[in-house]
């Protein structure tokens, strides 16, 4: 009875959320739903119209047009609440479609898995910056899977922790530099004297690192030689399992803003201006 009633509930805010939707994406700021039953409407719809955003872009040569990227960061907002209620993320996915819930449940997982292992900042603002293209990062990838054997959506994933495809520009507390974050001696060693702030090089870079560290024959043991951490590791994995899953999802991650922790709360850092 109560799961006919929860059902029941979700359909009539899918037809009316759908109905806002339809008008107009959200707002920046726009308010997020606190019930399950709503979080999973938003959901079902946030993950159609952001579908929907990426099938029209024109151009993935450019930015991500206005429409997707308000899609995108609403879509953002429910996964990252999502990622630090548990409680609410089972109950709320529970009768949404099984791939939208698997969809749903890895990206928030491995967001909770990445705050885990990364401590607030507490004096400097990092630096940010237009990314490549996602054509561009494609090709990137590719190349580094025809020459090193590593799986392109590793690479994808990997770039996407490391710096949000490129976003963040800012080295790391402990000196790590560039869009696949490396140390100065390791991208000495395998950086293939490129430029490390260079994302075609960066890409290649991590792609030959991986490669020596154990890919493709041992995936996990390159990642955790990339970041010794059993989280970082499922992390990307996650993230690499849901990009090779749906070619949408490249691009919906892609469209995602930079929010940094700090000592009194998230704060996003790209993206439209909150109003």
């Amino acid at each position: 009875m109560a799961r006919r009633v929860l059902t029941t509930m979700i359909a009539v805010a899918v037809a009316a959320f759908a109905t806002a939707a339809r008008a107009a994406p959200p707002e920046p700021n726009a308010p997020l739903p606190r019930t399950a039953a709503a979080v999973a409407a938003a959901l079902v719809t946030t993950d159609s119209s952001v579908r929907s955003a990426i099938d029209a872009w024109q151009s993935p040569r450019t930015s991500p047009p206005q429409q997707l990227t308000l899609f995108a960061l609403y879509d953002q907002r429910l996964l990252r609440m999502l990622a630090t209620s548990p409680g609410l993320r089972r109950a709320a996915t529970a009768s949404l479609p099984p791939i939208l819930r698997t969809h749903v449940a890895q990206l928030a997982i491995a967001h909770a898995e990445l705050v885990r292992i990364t401590p607030p900042l507490r004096t400097r603002v990092p630096r940010v910056g237009r990314p490549a293209t996602p054509d561009d990062l494609l090709q990137w990838y590719r190349e580094g899977q025809r020459r090193f054997g590593v799986p392109w959506r590793i690479l994808a994933a990997v770039n996407f922790v490391e710096s949000a495809f490129g976003k963040l520009r800012s080295a790391s507390g402990a000196g790590a530099q560039g869009p696949m974050q490396f140390m100065p001696g390791t991208w000495r060693a395998y950086g293939l004297g490129g430029d490390v702030h260079d994302p075609h090089d960066a890409i290649l870079g991590a792609a030959n690192y991986l490669r020596a560290s154990g890919a493709p024959a041992n995936v996990r043991r390159a990642l955790h030689a990339y970041n010794p951490s059993p989280l970082y590791v499922d992390a990307v994995l996650r993230y690499a399992q849901q990009i090779a899953s749906d070619r949408h999802v490249f691009y919906e991650l892609y469209a995602w803003q930079v929010y940094v922790r700090t000592s009194s709360g998230s704060v996003r850092l790209t993206g439209p201006a909150r109003h």
